[in-house]
C-alpha cells in the first residue's frame, strides 16, 4: 500500500508542475479537447497505460 500512495503522490507532483509552469497551454487544451474523438483520447489513454506499465516493470525490475 505503501508503494501505491508514492505513485499516487508522484504522478500528482508531476500533474500539478504541468498546471502551474503551462497555465495558459492546459486552459487552451481543455477548449479544444470537446472536439477530439474518442477513438483518439482512448488510443492515448491506453498508450499512456503500457508506457507507465512498462516503466513501472523495467523500475521494479531492475532497481
Amino acid at each position: 500500500m505503501e508503494l501505491f500512495f508514492s505513485a499516487l503522490g508522484l504522478a500528482m507532483v508531476l500533474e500539478g508542475i504541468l498546471y502551474f509552469a503551462f497555465p495558459n497551454q492546459i486552459r487552451e487544451l481543455a477548449k479544444r479537447l470537446p472536439s477530439v474523438p474518442n477513438r483518439v483520447i482512448r488510443t492515448f489513454g491506453i498508450t499512456t497505460l503500457t508506457v507507465g506499465l512498462i516503466v513501472i516493470y523495467l523500475g521494479r525490475s531492475f532497481f
